[in-house]
């Protein structure tokens, strides 16, 4: 019995020896956690999720909450950095916004680069250059993008400029981005100046851009809705449902 009783506690000895010895697999990675926000889980990585009919939902969704926003574009390996809220008059200022740089998923570089507007029009813009921009100038123009041209996206001022209206733009909040156009690794520069007309396959480029950000961005105005854009589609990442 004694003898029985020693093995015992020899054996238990080199099991608890043993246990120590094995590794436990490590903790899963989790998104960065932001003062103040709780974490939730990425929504299936919106940016890399094709078009659909939820498109524009999710943004507005997922764009709301600057942690959730950020989570989105730095899984997507989007560069965002995020900048304190100001208000420059009582309508016009930069709320849950940041600095857009290079998104290190693509090939296509802003012009020009480093762009303020809010985080939300960071998503819904990272969404539109991967899932339509991009893909359908291959597809198109057989050629792949490596510049998107733009006009910016703050600006304190009514819409169409204030000319002959007194409603503030979504560029005065930096919630927009006019976009002019496309520069392709082959050479060929496209916009919308130039190239929206007509059945060419620039042309046929554009319009399919057109109606992919309709179902992504808020508010798309292309110059089909007026004089005022027949240089650019406005991009207005919001909650409202309106494309022309």
């Amino acid at each position: 019995m004694r003898d029985f009783h020693r093995f015992f506690l020899v054996s238990a000895g080199v099991a608890l020896v043993l246990a120590g010895c094995v590794r436990r697999p490590p903790e899963p990675l989790r998104p960065p956690s932001w003062p103040g926000r709780t974490e939730a889980p990425l929504v299936g990585g919106l940016i890399d999720r094709p078009v659909d009919a939820g498109s524009q939902a999710a943004v507005v969704r997922e764009g709301a909450d600057l942690g959730r926003c950020l989570a989105q574009l730095n899984a997507a390996r989007v560069t965002f950095n995020p900048v304190p809220d100001r208000h420059a008059t009582s309508v016009c200022g930069l709320t849950a916004g940041g600095v857009l740089g290079p998104d290190l998923g693509t090939v296509a570089r802003m012009a020009p680069g480093d762009v303020e507007m809010t985080c939300q029009t960071a998503l819904a813009l990272s969404i539109w250059r991967r899932q339509s921009l991009e893909p359908a100038a291959r597809e198109i123009l057989g050629s792949d993008v490596v510049q998107i041209d733009h006009m910016g996206a703050y600006a304190c001022r009514n819409v169409n400029n204030g000319a002959g209206s007194s409603r503030i733009s979504a560029h005065a909040q930096a919630a927009a981005l006019d976009f002019a156009g496309v520069r392709l690794r082959d050479g060929r520069r496209i916009t919308v100046t130039k190239d929206w007309n007509g059945g060419t396959a620039e042309a046929r480029f554009l319009r399919r851009i057109r109606d992919d950000a309709c179902r992504i961005f808020g508010t798309t105005l292309s110059p089909d809705y007026n004089a005022v854009h027949y240089d650019h589609l406005h991009l207005e990442a919001t909650d409202t449902r309106f494309c022309r």
